[in-house]
């Protein structure tokens, strides 16, 4: 969705990626892509990007940066699976395996839904293409050949963003 000071999807992720390159160490960043969204419903499409960082936060620490990034850019949690300005997901954490399952009780890690998303499996093989799930031990590539083709996502440039 459209930002209201920063326009379109793209122009609103290369904000937040300035804002982390402030408090992190972004080691690598995977293309722009375009998918559409999962569940499948009438929203418009979404523009992804995976980033790896390093930090000496905790994974708690960092989930909660990332959701006060998501405030800050005026996201307000009130549905599961909305249409959002912004959604900052935590989706692996070294090969830490929380027992937690509950997402509104802190991180949950792996990201429980990241093997069944294209959009995730596609920029993780882009920038890390010998990383493995921690509870599969799949590869991202491996992961990816096993969803089923209603997953359409692209990588994108600025010129490919509509709202």
């Amino acid at each position: 969705m459209p930002h209201p000071d920063y326009s379109d999807p793209l122009n609103t992720l290369t904000e937040v990626v300035r804002r982390f390159r402030g408090v992190l160490h972004v080691a690598r960043q995977s293309s722009w892509y375009r998918s559409a969204p999962v569940p499948a419903s009438d929203q418009p499409w979404f523009v992804n990007a995976v980033l790896a960082v390093e930090t000496d936060m905790s994974e708690d620490d960092l989930l909660q940066m990332l959701h006060k990034i998501e405030r800050d850019f005026g996201r307000i949690r009130r549905q599961r699976w909305e249409a959002r300005v912004l959604d900052l997901d935590l989706l692996a954490y070294h090969d830490r395996i929380t027992e937690n399952q509950d997402q509104l009780a802190g991180p949950v890690l792996p990201h429980p839904h990241m093997q069944e998303r294209a959009f995730v499996l596609a920029p993780i093989h882009e920038i890390a293409p010998g990383w493995r799930h921690p509870v599969s031990g799949l590869r991202a590539s491996e992961l990816l050949k096993m969803l089923p083709s209603e997953q359409p996502f692209d990588i994108v440039g600025p010129d490919d963003i509509s709202c």
